[in-house]
């Protein structure tokens, strides 16, 4: 019996789904680790814009690596990790 192997793009979408949703939940709960995920996503994506000519996703998903970096710097810098424990403290 021969399985026809399924395409690897349909594939990386899926995952690149999984991906979003783990970031997101991930970023929501305050884990900068949510901006690591979320940029290894936007690789996903970028590749998958070059190997389908969807070009618009590459200088998107540029800007949001970027994005994503510099968030990346900001949760893990003393400071705010003390912005964060006084809001929360606020609360």
């Amino acid at each position: 019996m021969n399985i026809p192997k399924m395409p690897l793009m349909p594939l990386l979408s899926y995952f690149s789904c999984l991906l979003t949703i783990a970031s997101t939940v991930m970023v929501g709960r305050r884990m900068w680790q949510g901006w690591v995920v979320a940029g290894i996503n936007s690789v996903i994506i970028s590749a998958i814009g070059l190997h389908t000519a969807q070009w618009g996703f590459v200088p998107a998903n540029l800007f949001c690596l970027a994005i994503y970096a510099y968030n990346l710097r900001s949760w893990r810098s003393p400071s705010s990790k003390t912005r964060a424990a006084q809001d929360l403290a606020g609360r």
